[in-house]
């Protein structure tokens, strides 16, 4: 039997469908594939960017980490200028004290009579004053009335002294019976002579030593309005 026209249309919709179809896989295909390239450029770009992203990362760590070492270091050699910086200070304030211990030593022993004992220097006035005249004129000189530390140095004042008499820098002025000394700080071992302190004459505040043959035990309480020469002292060296 001849196909008739209507199976011969069939047959020619179905040849175009299969036709469309398959040009429609084919672009299908293609369009995947590109995508694939596409998107696998994309990867490489991405993973290119990303290995250089890491070295950029690497190398400013070790730029970190070396800046960290130099700060660490300038640090360290920062400290160590300030100590030596402190250190020098340190000396040179020492330098100056020392240096105007002695301007102030020449100062006082171009006065009067000088001495020395130990880290101390000791001036002898040559007339009489009061107590207060006295300690005032040690003061005037940069020094004060001699404060008397140890046995070793109460032999050596009245060594110098020779059996004179010399106002001292002890007084009780502020309290009978408490003896402080002219920067303040209280008696802690006298040298009294035997029977002394008696205020004898009354109002017997303030001390001299020498007023015995005893070259240790001879400090007196006498009235500060008492005319006696007085000894100053001044520490050169601490």
């Amino acid at each position: 039997m001849e196909p008739t026209s209507s199976t011969h249309s069939l047959n020619s919709a179905g040849k175009k469908n299969y036709i469309l179809t398959a040009v429609c896989v084919v672009l299908l295909c293609v369009l995947l594939l590109t995508a694939v390239a596409v998107l696998w450029i994309k990867f490489n770009i991405l993973n290119t960017e990303n290995n250089q992203l890491q070295t950029t990362y690497n190398n400013l760590t070790i730029e970190r980490d070396q800046l960290q070492t130099s700060y660490n270091t300038l640090t360290v050699e920062r400290d160590q200028l300030q100590t030596s910086y402190n250190n020098l200070t340190i000396e040179r304030d020492q330098l100056q004290r020392e240096r105007d211990g002695y301007r102030s030593t020449l100062d006082l022993c171009d006065k009067g009579k000088c001495f020395s004992f130990d880290s101390s220097v000791y001036y002898i006035s040559n007339e009489k004053r009061n107590w207060e005249e006295s300690k005032q004129d040690c003061r005037d000189k940069g020094a004060d009335l001699v404060i008397i530390n140890s046995k070793e140095e109460q032999e050596f004042i009245s060594k110098i002294l020779s059996s004179r008499k010399a106002w001292i820098g002890l007084n009780d002025g502020d309290r009978e019976g408490e003896w402080k000394w002219v920067d303040g700080t209280p008696l802690n071992t006298g040298f009294w002579a035997n029977g002394e302190p008696n205020s004898y004459e009354g109002d017997e505040d303030c001390v001299v030593t020498g007023d015995n043959t005893d070259p240790v035990r001879s400090w007196a309480d006498y009235p500060c309005n008492r005319q006696f020469i007085w000894i100053c002292g001044k520490t050169v060296f601490i």
